[in-house]
């Protein structure tokens, strides 16, 4: 281990490991998570252009769409490469203000992304039991009101973070037992009583995957409740179709989460690698499924890609 810092002070920097346990597999992993975010970049980029220039997807559910696509390029982008830079160039050090922004950056936006998808869940509650009412509720104004909604929730929650971290004196050796610098893996560094952190982080995660989550999952009820209704078997799968990509959404972002939590909370024999590449994977599959999901389930986007992949080959 390295001791970048033996004073009972703020940190100059943290060293990140990694993913102890599986260095002998970096190189295999490196290429894997490039992959990943190659695609999941390239995915969302022509997502939100192909949304930008098909007009007939200038739609309430594909403008929540365009929002989705953004918070997982900012959630990628926040991580990867320095978990890339890891795993190629063992380039573990990290400054403290660095490490701070890039722990404010991922908890926001991963508090966006839950709140979006409770939008888009909301959207096809509308779409499905109040269509005549869709197009006058959901408004351009009332889109953007809730993506600003979204963003200030996320920034009022995860602003007090930095501040409660900066008061906390690191005595010890400043290691990073994780690939990024997650609020929980910091906290642990400290050499003081961290109570009020974790209860502050316990809170945050209960109101925002608690809530969101339940408000989402009482949608999907009521929506089945009207999917159940209508007349024809015909009626009833094509309105549950539309809901086929956004449940997928909530799958790939919310099951990690949970798994995560309960391996947190109950693995207490698991190893620190699975802890961690549970984590990787919270991050890093919603914005590389997401796009192509809903690329292939869109026929207006899969239409666009295919054209725009003959033109390439041509």
């Amino acid at each position: 281990m390295i001791s970048l810092n033996t004073t009972s002070s703020t940190p100059v920097m943290f060293m990140l490991l990694g993913i102890p346990g599986l260095e002998p597999f970096y190189v295999y992993i490196a290429i894997l998570f490039s992959l990943v975010y190659i695609i999941s970049v390239g995915g969302n980029i022509s997502l939100l252009l192909i949304i930008k220039i098909v007009r007939s997807l200038h739609e309430p559910m594909y403008f929540f769409l365009c929002m989705l696509s953004i918070i997982d390029l900012v959630l990628s982008s926040s991580t990867t490469p320095k978990m890339l830079g890891i795993l190629w160039f063992n380039s573990q050090k990290n400054y403290f203000a660095a490490c701070l922004t890039q722990m404010f950056f991922l908890h926001s936006f991963a508090i966006m992304e839950s709140a979006i998808l409770l939008a888009m869940a909301l959207d096809r509650y509308l779409a499905i039991c109040q269509p005549l009412r869709y197009n006058t509720i959901l408004t351009s104004q009332l889109i953007i009101i809730i993506g600003l909604i979204a963003l200030c929730r996320a920034v009022a929650l995860m602003t007090p973070l930095p501040f409660l971290l900066k008061r906390l004196p690191f005595c010890s050796e400043n290691v990073v037992h994780h690939s990024y610098c997650e609020h929980m893996a910091i906290v642990k560094l400290a050499c003081a009583d961290t109570t009020f952190n974790n209860i502050y982080g316990i809170v945050v995660a209960l109101l925002i995957a608690g809530l969101d989550l339940l408000f989402i999952v009482w949608s999907y009820i009521l929506i089945l409740k009207a999917v159940f209704h209508l007349a024809s078997r015909e009626a009833r799968l094509k309105a549950l179709g539309t809901c086929a990509c956004h449940i997928c959404a909530i799958l790939v972002f919310y099951v990690p989460v949970v798994l995560s939590s309960i391996v947190h909370r109950f693995g207490k024999n698991v190893p620190l690698h699975i802890h961690i590449l549970l984590a990787n994977f919270y991050l890093m599959l919603p914005p590389m499924i997401n796009p192509i999901v809903y690329g292939v389930k869109t026929k207006q986007i899969r239409c666009r890609v295919k054209k725009l992949f003959h033109m390439a080959v041509k």
